[in-house]
């Protein structure tokens, strides 16, 4: 029977849960939730007098059914109780700014996008219908076909590629004509940038400088060496994005040399066995931990990306052994990058994972950390794939790959948690529930963040604290009771869009989300430890009384959870009986 038809065999009683939901208004967001659930469809669908009692006594068991779970190899409580440890083998630059200081140019990395307008047309730099054809310096303003992505060859020389994805060349001679027709970089789309504030001149390995020409062109035939005047060779350099700061942006910006001095001492200070003992200390049992792909190929991985995250990630599996925690291995970057994104180490924001040599590389990175960790003692579960987007990854293709690494961790370890991640975007997490992936010891990792919505601009400090109650809530509970994978919350922060929150607002927010997310049937995930943004800082929250986390918190929750089962049940009989 459709969901929604199910649904609506409640609406006979839709005042009186209406009253109920007012007074009580978890319990009533409980029983309407309940209503959609699986295991209550038939129960709902007869109209025999049983089905008040059977309704009763399904919805007792759906909301005692979180209480019960508890996760193979966890002491305790028997839940995740994490922390991610982001930025550290997987660079993110927001969460260590300082660590891209010393790049010359260091505003024009990999990926950053930049627009030319000629100082004497007035016109911009254009390549035509977004790329396949000429170039031609005809626009009055800027938008996708007038930005040129920067792929960096040194601190002064950079191919240029289109918004549909082709490289800018000149080829043929003297007074070539600049076009954007490569598939692929070569020699003969390498530029040469000269800045001189905002403004620059570009010219090509032989020395001509490129000049926009009364026709809208741009052809490389100035003749000599160009002033800083209003010329044809001098264009005004605007930088519409430079949002990417990543592994590859660190280790081409700085070159192999540098770069494997810079990331040695991140790797060596970021994260340490101290880091270990506070977690201990804090009641945290689990760390996720972000890794690249290349991590395999260690001590050689293939360029640009830098050696050394392999021998980092074994010593926090021995300093998780000391500390009575558990590892979780994320794989948070994938070859050719799964989203675009810098955690995912994209070169210039597309998205390239999903085609069968890079999946098949992806396999093989699965294969080598499931054979290296798969039957190690601090390993808790092996995450396949993180953030894949919605936009591009298409939902049979990484089904595909999560089936074959399931199966792939399970050669190496048999009861290793296998975990997948939901797409981001416009993606329903129920997709990964509907997809026979695995046997056993399956999670579905949801990434919960009150923030990158439009929705969540305008919202106060109370708005925020009712949307986890009373939208995250009912989802995470009804994805609790699939028959299916268990769900964890493997990324959310205490950080939202509200202006200037007081700590007491914080402390609420937190807590909210705390007694929410502790009814994960796996559970949950801070990101991240350690951050340059105070309040995505567990650390600091903790340390600075933003975020109060505790044994006692988690007991009382599941205490409460009880207590709501019995009386979500009591007042659906009663309801029933009127």
């Amino acid at each position: 029977m459709p969901r929604n038809l199910t649904f609506a065999k409640l609406t006979f009683h839709r005042e009186r849960v209406d009253l109920i939901q007012k007074d009580w208004p978890l319990v009533g967001s409980t029983i309407k939730v309940a209503a959609q659930m699986p295991c209550l469809e038939s129960a709902l669908a007869m109209e025999a007098p049983f089905d008040r009692w059977a309704l009763a006594f399904l919805l007792c068991c759906w909301m005692l059914c979180p209480c019960a779970l508890s996760v193979e190899g966890i002491h305790g409580e028997g839940k995740v109780r994490g922390v991610n440890l982001g930025g550290w083998l997987v660079v993110e630059g927001w969460i260590k700014p300082s660590l891209f200081d010393g790049i010359p140019n260091g505003d024009m990395l990999d990926g950053t996008q930049v627009q030319f307008k000629s100082s004497t047309l007035q016109k911009y730099v254009s390549a035509e219908n977004g790329g396949g054809t000429v170039v031609t310096v005809s626009r009055d303003g800027a938008s996708s076909w007038e930005t040129f992505t920067l792929w960096r060859v040194s601190e002064s020389e950079f191919q240029l590629r289109s918004s549909l994805g082709q490289f800018l060349t000149c080829q043929g001679g003297e007074r070539c004509v600049v076009a954007a027709t490569a598939q692929y970089p070569s020699v003969t789309g390498i530029f040469y940038i000269e800045r001189n504030n905002s403004r620059v001149h570009i010219k090509l390995a032989n020395g001509i400088y490129l000049q926009a020409n009364e026709e809208n062109q741009l052809t490389a035939d100035f003749q000599g060496q160009p002033n800083w005047d209003d010329n044809g060779a001098t264009f005004l350099m605007t930088i519409s994005a430079n949002n990417l700061h990543g592994d590859y942006q660190l280790a081409n910006g700085y070159g192999q040399s540098k770069a494997k001095k810079v990331l040695q001492k991140h790797q060596n200070t970021f994260i340490t066995i101290e880091d270990f003992n506070f977690l201990h200390r804090h009641g945290i049992n689990t760390v996720r931990i972000p890794v690249g792909w290349w991590i395999a190929f260690d001590p050689n991985p293939p360029a640009p990306f830098i050696s050394g995250s392999l021998e980092a990630l074994d010593n926090a599996f021995s300093w998780a052994i000391v500390y009575d925690i558990k590892c979780i291995i994320d794989l948070h970057a994938a070859p050719g990058s799964q989203n675009g994104m810098e955690h995912s180490a994209s070169r210039d924001g597309w998205t390239g994972w999903p085609t069968q040599d890079n999946i098949l590389k992806t396999l093989n990175v699965i294969d080598f950390l499931s054979k290296r960790y798969g039957r190690h003692s601090a390993l808790l579960g092996i995450e396949l794939l993180n953030e894949p987007s919605a936009a591009t990854v298409p939902l049979e293709t990484l089904v595909s790959y999560y089936k074959q690494g399931y199966d792939i961790v399970r050669k190496h370890s048999p009861n290793a948690y296998v975990i997948l991640c939901q797409r981001i975007g416009n993606a329903d997490p129920i997709e990964l529930y509907q997809a026979s992936i695995g046997s056993h010891n399956l999670v579905v990792d949801l990434h919960y963040y009150n923030l990158f919505d439009p929705s969540f601009i305008n919202m106060s400090s109370a708005d925020n604290i009712k949307f986890i109650q009373g939208s995250r809530e009912p989802q995470l509970q009804a994805l609790n009771c699939i028959n299916g994978p268990l769900v964890f919350i493997g990324e959310w922060v205490n950080e939202w869009n509200v202006t200037n929150g007081s700590q007491v607002e914080y402390l609420s927010f937190g807590k909210a989300q705390l007694e929410v997310y502790n009814g994960a049937s796996f559970g949950w995930s801070y990101w991240t430890l350690k951050n340059n943004r105070n309040h995505w800082d567990f650390e600091w929250n903790i340390k600075s009384n933003y975020l109060a986390f505790g044994n006692s918190a988690n007991a009382q929750r599941a205490q409460q959870l009880i207590l709501l089962g019995f009386a979500a049940c009591l007042l659906v009989l009663l309801q029933q009986s009127l």
